[in-house]
């Protein structure tokens, strides 16, 4: 994940840290190197420069259909939309805070490689949702085991989080503080968006407190998933880490994956298994997957 970025016109391309007077703050964030100041544009800079970007489109597109490679990545219809109506023009149009805290405030204590117009190109940033902390570590190249810790926030001082519609394939969301401080955030993937929104808003329940039936489902359902040629291990030495939580229903998600994570996308989905609070065949209810 990463600070994200404006997508309406007047804000496209751009990002703020702002107090709640509204006062860019990015000058006085500790540590952090010079970057780019914005200026929201005019109506007069959006006519020309959609004038421009019409022209652009027009002439990629008939390169694109002359080569046959319409829709492929490089194009301009390769990317997803914006979905939604912006929620808060406010913030996502007539301005575009990615920071919003008064001095203090926790999410004035995020670092600076969370925003991509500071970073190396190189460098990426994931998100840790743990039962106890939010961490956030940093890589400086495509060796995920050169992580290194940039921040964390316990998780008692989480207040909420929310996905933000008025974005590209649905992937930013914001992060509240219990201060009402708040950072807006964009991830690569609208699954790990998911999965941020549901482990932040959910109970977790550790291994001592799962009962008899429940790890009996859990270690079922992974051996019957197990490879079949005999050299995993056992059951569930496919998927070596996992979680349970309780949904707003009462059902229990576990959620397992393997060892393995992407430099760009951080621990791909693995399996997802719900239960009954008995750890049996469960009623699906609204929310349950979510």
């Amino acid at each position: 994940m990463e600070f994200a970025t404006g997508m309406a016109a007047p804000v496209s391309g751009m990002r703020w840290f702002r107090d709640t007077e509204r006062r860019d703050i990015q000058h006085e964030l500790p540590g952090w190197p010079e970057g780019p100041t914005y200026a929201v544009r005019s109506r007069a800079d959006r006519n020309a420069r959609s004038t421009a970007r019409k022209a652009g489109v027009v002439s990629h597109s008939l390169v694109a259909l002359t080569a046959g490679i319409l829709g492929a990545v490089g194009s301009p219809f390769g990317e997803p939309r914006v979905r939604g109506k912006s929620e808060d023009p406010e913030n996502e149009v007539d301005d575009f805070p990615v920071m919003w805290a008064p001095e203090g405030g926790i999410a004035r204590t995020l670092p600076w490689q969370a925003d991509p117009a500071r970073r190396p190109a190189s460098f990426r940033t994931h998100l840790i949702v743990t039962d106890a902390r939010l961490v956030l570590v940093g890589f400086p190249d495509d060796d995920t085991s050169r992580d290194e810790p940039l921040w964390e926030a316990d998780r008692s001082s989480l207040a909420r989080a929310e996905r933000k519609q008025f974005s590209k394939g649905r992937r930013n969301f914001t992060i509240t503080f219990t201060d009402r401080s708040w950072c807006r955030l964009h991830s690569y993937s609208e699954n790990a968006v998911n999965r941020i929104l549901r482990h932040i808003s959910s109970t977790f329940l550790p291994p001592d407190q799962l009962t008899a039936p429940q790890r009996n489902a859990i270690d079922t359902y992974l051996a019957e998933r197990a490879p079949s040629d005999g050299k995993a291990g056992g059951p569930g030495a496919v998927y070596r880490h996992g979680i349970v939580t309780r949904r707003p229903s009462g059902n229990l998600l576990f959620e397992a994956w393997s060892d393995s994570a992407d430099p760009v996308n951080g621990i791909a989905g693995g399996t997802m298994h719900l239960m009954s609070p008995e750890g049996g065949q469960p009623t699906l209810q609204p929310g349950d997957l979510d």
